[in-house]
């Protein structure tokens, strides 16, 4: 069944799924702060209307900006779209944001009559534009009916891991640690290398087939052979996400140390001006600490 669904937020997973929208059939309308990407998506087959004029007609919102804070302002700022929303629409929040983040959202969604699902992506941009993300989702049973039809277009895989908001939030931080703990881990491992003869390219050849590998390995590592650092999940999304995860952590008095020393790395990568790069040029960080040249490097 067609159904009119915003995306606000169209960076490279918010757009992948509008994308993914339009190919289902979806009357799709996209919102970005840049004009241009807006338009892009219009040329593309995106519906044109301001969320002002639209809002009382969606079905549902998929929010798929930066951080908790930008989730808010969407949903509840002076401008906020759920107080515009017909009742029984749904928000589909996408964002890494902390549990208690998302159960205050849900809270106020309901009291405003409609639905919140806590919805946090996984899979990258690729896997976005081709509506084969992984979704950790959790909320009312009403809440994933009212978004079934979104998450069809736009998802392989969907865990529905309980009946309220806060338990999807609470499954992406655990991905999140392990992601950009993997991520620093291969950084430290190819330039390790690096110091022993073992290049580039002979590392992902050889450490992708082997015990060593991870998923994130596989994904980044590529980057750095080829000299690439277009960002597809850029350096400054880390101190975020891996933020969250030491916050949730202190608040169960539970000690992350591999989390916060990834973190560090990324922070001096961030420091170092690399904060809009793809976050495999964490690699960087190693490189000018250990005197090597990366492959693309003067």
């Amino acid at each position: 069944m067609q159904k009119n669904i915003a995306v606000i937020g169209l960076g490279s997973m918010g757009y992948g799924m509008a994308q993914s929208l339009l190919r289902a059939g979806h009357t799709t309308f996209g919102y970005d702060i840049d004009a241009e990407t807006t338009q892009r998506l219009q040329d593309e087959g995106g519906t044109v209307g301001t969320l002002a004029e639209v809002a009382d007609t969606l079905d549902a919102v998929l929010v798929v900006v930066l951080n908790a804070l930008q989730t808010e302002n969407v949903l509840f700022g002076s401008d906020g779209v759920v107080g515009r929303l017909k009742p029984g629409a749904v928000v589909m929040a996408c964002a890494t944001v902390a549990p208690d983040f998302a159960r205050q959202m849900a809270t106020k969604c309901e009291k405003a009559g409609v639905h919140y699902l806590d919805a946090p992506i996984s899979g990258g941009s690729v896997k976005a534009s081709e509506g084969a993300l992984s979704v950790m989702a959790s909320g009312t049973k009403d809440a994933f009916a009212a978004a079934r039809t979104v998450l069809d277009a736009t998802a392989s895989t969907v865990f529905e891991l309980g009946d309220c908001a806060g338990a999807g939030s609470a499954m992406k931080a655990v991905n999140q640690l392990l992601a950009g703990v993997h991520i620093a881990a291969m950084a430290e491992a190819m330039t390790f290398g690096m110091t022993q003869g073992v290049e580039p390219a002979q590392f992902v050849e050889v450490i992708s087939k082997c015990a060593g590998t991870s998923w994130m390995l596989e994904n980044r590592a590529p980057h750095i052979v080829a000299g690439d650092y277009t960002p597809h999940s850029t350096i400054d999304i880390w101190p975020k996400d891996l933020g969250i995860v030491l916050d949730v952590a202190k608040s169960a008095k539970f000690g992350a140390p591999l989390t916060a020393a990834a973190l560090q790395q990324f922070l001096a990568a961030s420091g170092s001006g690399l904060g809009a790069e793809d976050d495999a040029a964490v690699a960087k960080v190693y490189a000018r600490n250990a005197g090597l040249t990366l492959p693309g490097d003067t």
